[in-house]
């Protein structure tokens, strides 16, 4: 596996590769990001107000808003068309590195490198509850598609399922042997993934575990990636899964059998996540080479090569809609691109 170089940040540091880890408090890179160069001639929203990097960003469910979580220990909440900012929650005491909205848009949760999840509800700015649990940071939360449960990754090893109402603790998923970075329920709720990769050495091979999300019961256990494997992502059909790696790939699986169907290859540095579009067509991947790529999901042909921030992306999501990205970036910014996905 090839390395890359890196500029001194606040991440940390194995040798001359990086796993975004706060010096402060822990955190890690668990979501890829997308950006863009101008299309159809038109600047993207760029909003301001992050006091550090923004790791984490995430659309409502109605595409109306948009939550950010940043290092500087905070969640916004911006107005998804103006870009205005309408909420800051403060509360952690680490950084915060994942954000989620429930599917009815009237939560967010949030995950930090101060071992907690926070639950805030959103119309009137409280926090309704604070997970504990985990021993060492949390690196990515994530609602079931129903609202009703919370899955959690972290680097105690671990991945937990709680009661989303009550926090109440229902599983924890014991199997990694490394660092968990990312969680991901299936569209239907049955199913969750979470991926991991084994400390130290980043050039060990990371792996996949998809397990029962009611049972807690391990389904199957992937290992074709070179290195630590940051963010997965199923297709909205639930009939694929992608996974996003420090070896400079990513992979896409049947979600049935585990077979691996495509290997794409084009970053030029570790590749932090990966994330599919609303209806499943496209597939995009965010790398330390400040680029993120756009990629057929079915037959793996690479479209677009994009570019936007100052500084390495973080996290991308699609709008439900399918006509807007938002990115989030070590510039401390969120970006919002008009965009429609197409060939070039």
């Amino acid at each position: 596996m090839r390395k890359s170089s890196t500029r001194s940040t606040g991440w940390f540091h194995s040798g001359s590769w990086r796993v975004g880890f706060s010096a402060v408090t822990g955190w890690v890179v668990v979501c890829a990001a997308l950006v863009s160069p101008l299309l159809g001639g038109e600047e993207p929203l760029t909003l301001k107000g992050h006091t550090a990097e923004v790791s984490s960003v995430v659309f409502s469910a109605d595409g109306k808003w948009l939550a950010s979580g940043s290092n500087d220990r905070t969640v916004k909440v911006w107005d998804a068309t103006s870009g205005r900012e309408t909420l800051t929650l403060k509360g952690h005491t680490g950084s915060v590195v994942s954000v989620t909205f429930s599917s009815d848009g009237k939560r967010l949760a949030s995950a930090s490198g101060d071992k907690t999840v926070k639950v805030w509800d959103v119309a009137t700015t409280e926090e309704t509850l604070t997970l504990k649990g985990h021993t060492h940071p949390v690196t990515r939360v994530a609602f079931s598609p129903d609202g009703k449960r919370l899955a959690t990754a972290s680097w105690d090893r671990t991945a937990k399922v709680w009661d989303a109402m009550s926090g109440e603790e229902m599983l924890t998923l014991k199997g990694h042997t490394g660092w968990v970075f990312d969680v991901a329920f299936s569209a239907d709720g049955k199913w969750l993934a979470s991926t991991s990769g084994l400390p130290p050495d980043p050039d060990t091979p990371g792996e996949v575990i998809v397990w029962n999300a009611m049972s807690g019961q391990k389904r199957r256990l992937l290992k074709r990636h070179k290195g630590w494997i940051f963010s997965v992502a199923f297709s909205p059909d639930g009939k694929r899964m992608a996974s996003a790696s420090g070896d400079w790939t990513v992979k896409v699986w049947d979600a049935t059998s585990g077979q691996e169907t495509l290997t794409l290859k084009g970053h030029t540095g570790p590749v932090t996540s990966v994330a599919f579009s609303a209806d499943g067509k496209w597939l995009m991947s965010a790398s330390f080479d400040k680029t993120v790529k756009m990629w057929d999901a079915t037959s793996g042909r690479q479209t677009r090569t994009f570019n936007g921030h100052t500084a390495e992306v973080i996290c991308v999501v699609f709008s439900p809609d399918n006509k807007r990205l938002a990115s989030a970036s070590a510039d401390q910014t969120v970006k919002v691109w008009d965009v429609t996905p197409r060939a070039e």
